[in-house]
Parts: C-alpha cells; structure tokens; sequence
C-alpha cells in the first residue's frame, strides 16, 4: 500500500464509519473499484481507532461524566442508581456480543464475509431494514390523521434487556455492508427510541468493541502488503475527518430522514451485484494479492 492510496482509504474511512451505509464495506469496495489490493480486516480496524478517538473527544464529556459514576458506583450503593453509572454498565454489558462474536468469527471476518456478493447483499437488506425503522419513527413523531404522535424513548428508558438487544445488533457489522451505526440505529428505532438516542448510544457503544479490535489488530498492521508508516496516516485522516462527520451527522439525525441513506445502500448493493454478475467485477477482487 502506498501514501495516497492510505490517504483515499483513511478518507474513507472517516466519511463512512459514523453514517448507516458500512465503513468496512466501503474500504472493501473502493480498493476493488480501484484495482488495489484488499487493505484487509485488520487496516479497517486500526483505522477505526482514528474515528473512535474522533468519537472520544465529541462526547467527551459525556464519557468523562458516565465513566467517574461508573468507577463511583462500585464503592458508593447510592450512585448505583444514577443514570451515568448505569449507562456505564450498559454499555460494557451492550459490548459482550460483538466480543465474543468476533473472536469467535476472527477467520470468516478476514475471509468470506469480505466476498462482494455477501457485502452487496447485507448493503440491501439492511438498507431495507433501516428505511423500514425510519418510517415507523418518522410515523410516530408525527402522528396521522386518524392518530396522535407517539412519544419515542430516551436514554432514560434503557434497561438491560435493550442494551443486549443494542449490543447483538452492533455484532452484526461484523459482516461488512451492515454498518455498525445503522445495524445499532435500526435497531434503537424498531424498539422505540429517538433518533438522537438511537445514535448516541450507538457511538458510546462502539468505543470499547472499536478499540479492543483495533489493539487485537495491531500486530497484524505490517504483515503482507499493508506496513506501519501508511497504516498510521490513514489512522490519523480517519480521525481529523471522522470528527466533522459526527458534528454534522448528530445535527442531521434531529431533522432528516435516514432515506437518503436507504437509498444510496440498495442502489449500491444492486450495481455491485449487476457488476459481479456480469463480470465486470471479481467478487473476490484484490483478495489474492498481497
């Protein structure tokens, strides 16, 4: 991998990981639209240290705040009941899924789940899926006209029972084409919350699963085609970019409709099926080398 093909990754990276339409994917797809090599399951994840760390200094204090009453709750039984501290355990307990799961699914991830008919698959379905929850929100925010608008649920709601049901629906991006955000996203809407809430939760959840993989990957950063030095500065255009995403994304979500989404994720699924049928495209393109 050279510097600028690190650089168009990184920027990927950046503009895709917070918005429902699949980070992984994305890398996959532009390296073999471009004709490079597969940068690979453990690129994608240092690199998601990057957008991870843009997400540590957006909602830093909230993080600040749920982390100093989750320490606090494990020696004072009255802070048990705060909200930051609980937020605190449901984000660890949200977290088990995709760390189990991606352990035990290490060789899949690195291998046929990066096929591209998979990939456009899961870019269907879940674009599917996710138009199908934004209707039923958009629904309830603004009633009908033979029913009132429905009040959605907050953070405050979150109980164990959802934070799992969060926590197995993150775990499914481990197929890329899912989409981290929208798998998490989609879910938090189809059980009721807001938007704003389905989405913050979604990002406070993927800190420990992002960095914990990420750190796993590292010592598999400077194996085959992929070394240190281009590896990083995709790490860090991740970051710098990935920040101005979020800023823009949260204001977006309290607004817009996730259909735009929906409908670039199908239209993209469809081409890369219609391309790999034909023949234009290998559906294990760039896999072989490196």
């Amino acid at each position: 991998m050279n510097w600028f093909e690190s650089f168009v990754l990184g920027l990927v990276q950046g503009l895709t990981e917070f918005l429902p339409i699949s980070s992984s994917a994305h890398l996959r797809l532009t390296a073999a639209f471009a004709g490079w090599h597969d940068p690979g399951a453990a690129f994608t994840a240092i690199t998601q240290i990057g957008t991870e760390a843009a997400v540590l200094l957006y909602f830093r204090k909230d993080i600040v705040r749920i982390v100093s009453a989750w320490f606090r709750s494990l020696t004072d039984r009255a802070m048990r009941s705060d909200h930051d501290a609980q937020m605190g355990w449901l984000v660890i307990i949200g977290s088990l899924p995709i760390g189990i799961l991606g352990v035990t699914l290490k060789d899949q991830i690195e291998g046929p789940f990066r096929d591209l008919r998979l990939i456009a698959t899961t870019l269907i379905v879940m674009g599917i899926v996710l138009g199908i929850a934004d209707r039923l929100a958009a629904r309830d925010e603004t009633g009908g006209r033979h029913r009132a608008a429905k009040e959605r649920k907050t953070l405050r709601e979150l109980g164990v029972k959802d934070g799992l049901i969060f926590g197995f629906c993150q775990a499914m991006a481990l197929v890329p084409g899912v989409s981290r955000s929208g798998a998490t996203i989609s879910g938090g809407l189809l059980m009721g919350y807001t938007r704003e809430a389905a989405a913050r939760y979604s990002f406070l959840l993927a800190i420990p699963a992002v960095l914990a993989s990420g750190v796993f990957e590292l010592k598999d950063a400077g194996e085959g085609h992929v070394s240190w030095g281009p590896t990083i500065f995709a790490t860090v255009i991740a970051f710098g970019v990935g920040y101005a995403v979020i800023a823009w994304f949260m204001k977006f979500i309290t607004t817009k409709s996730f259909m735009p989404f929906v409908i670039y994720r199908v239209a993209l699924g469809v081409l890369l099926l219609a391309l790999v049928a034909a023949g234009v495209l290998s559906p294990h393109a760039g896999e072989s080398a490196g």
